[in-house]
């Protein structure tokens, strides 16, 4: 297992090299969708939050002070983008769910039959089912950390290195969410899913630090989803074959 955090980015690079690659391409393109449809709302939405915030942060702070406006408003649009782009990943992959495990299973067939011809991948009633409770869950474990933290936000000082903190736990939890379509595959729960990552930070923050970036990045975004699918199934595949 390597710990380099650099080798755990690079998983999400070559998960955007795999997605035009023959047998994932019909795996891909339902992900895909549902990613840019979603994000072109979550970009839309943000605008007019960005225009909404910036009134209020104005209207908040006197005329001798309004210099403060051009040092707190990149604290807020980080913060913001952080929490919009993040929440709109998980709605994405709630309703993907059952296609990101699909995609997630045939590349690890790949991987392991790389000399076979792949067997056929059906959606699953029970796929369809228990993929989005399983969503649920990662939803209120996302809840349960994201609320300290957004209170943390308002305290003034240390709302400062806010945008850090969210940066940190959106990294994690984008690596729990994508790790659970491979790990989750391979039968193991989500309690048992975060005790691998937290025993393989270094990789774990690398890869999820990466698919921020991706998140962040316009185009790119409506790649992310597919790709750290892709890029999760080859790390965990790779790093853990036991």
């Amino acid at each position: 297992m390597s710990a380099s955090p650099i080798k755990g980015a690079g998983y999400v690079l070559t998960g955007l090299r795999w997605l035009p690659r023959s047998g994932l391409r019909s795996f891909v393109a339902i992900p895909m969708l549902i990613n840019t449809l979603l994000f072109g709302t979550g970009v839309w939405w943000s605008i007019g939050q960005f225009q909404h915030l910036n009134q209020i942060v104005q209207s908040w702070l006197p005329s001798w002070l309004s210099w403060l406006h051009w040092l707190l408003w990149p604290v807020f649009v980080l913060t913001v983008l952080v929490v919009v782009f993040y929440t709109f990943s998980v709605v994405a992959n709630l309703i993907a769910a059952p296609f990101n495990g699909l995609l997630a299973e045939r590349v690890e067939k790949l991987i392991r039959q790389a000399d076979a011809p792949p067997s056929e991948t059906r959606l699953r009633w029970k796929d369809l089912i228990l993929s989005p409770l399983v969503e649920l869950s990662k939803l209120l474990y996302f809840i349960g950390w994201a609320i300290p933290l957004l209170l943390l936000s308002l305290v003034p000082v240390i709302n400062v290195v806010a945008p850090v903190l969210w940066a940190l736990f959106g990294a994690w939890m984008l690596a729990l969410e994508y790790a659970d379509y491979p790990l989750g595959n391979r039968g193991l729960s989500f309690r048992e899913q975060r005790q691998l990552l937290r025993r393989h930070w270094p990789l774990t923050f690398g890869f999820g630090g990466m698919t921020l970036v991706l998140t962040l990045i316009p185009v790119l975004n409506f790649l992310a989803m597919p790709a750290a699918v892709i890029g999760a199934t080859l790390m965990w595949v790779q790093e853990t074959p036991e």
